[in-house]
């Protein structure tokens, strides 16, 4: 009990994905490698980021809560990702895709989604460019700290992809102090 609420409270916790940090190349962000890994996601077309990220987490929270083919009820894991493939201007709709991390114990053999509209994602292993903020984060805090990351690579002459681009949120919405948000920029490989 006191380990559920700490969660929901502080972020506490929360299993995270395993990556790899490689040496900072800047002093305003990070390059890791993140392993393969399941995550169940759902996506979403809209203009509004916030709708959709809320909305989105609504499905996967309830996914975890147990409403799977198995009933199984998940652990909550950190970061919530929302995967952004913007529109091709500024009055198209956007695709949104919001994931939670699959825990260790259930990654080989996902609880299968009653929804739909949730799916279990396979990410292959991906490295990405990474900016840490704080605060709570809206809609021009994201964009601002994407501009700010993609600015730095751009400074430092990194091969990155313009888009997707991902937003992650570790913390629940009642932690008030200490908040982590991060912008990720994939990396782009080199041709082989």
């Amino acid at each position: 009990m006191l380990k559920a609420v700490g969660q929901v409270l502080f972020s506490t916790g929360l299993q995270n994905p395993k990556f790899t940090a490689d040496e900072k190349k800047g002093e305003d962000y990070e390059i890791r490698t993140y392993d393969a890994t399941k995550w169940v996601s759902t996506s979403l077309s809209g203009m509004q980021f916030d709708a959709a990220l809320s909305a989105g987490f609504r499905k996967l929270f309830s996914y975890i809560q147990g409403s799977n083919k198995g009933n199984v009820k998940v652990e909550m894991t950190a970061p919530v990702t929302c995967r952004v493939d913007p529109g091709a201007g500024p009055t198209c709709e956007s695709q949104f895709t919001v994931s939670f991390y699959i825990p260790e114990e259930h990654q080989d053999s996902p609880p299968e989604p009653s929804d739909p509209d949730v799916f279990v994602e396979q990410r292959k292993e991906f490295t990405a460019y990474v900016r840490t903020y704080g605060g709570y984060s809206n809609e021009n805090m994201k964009r601002e700290e994407l501009l700010k990351l993609v600015e730095s690579l751009q400074r430092d002459g990194a091969q990155y992809i313009d888009h997707p681009y991902y937003v992650a949120g570790y913390d629940s919405p009642f932690k008030l102090t200490k908040r982590r948000n991060e912008v990720w920029v994939l990396k782009k490989e080199e041709e082989q």
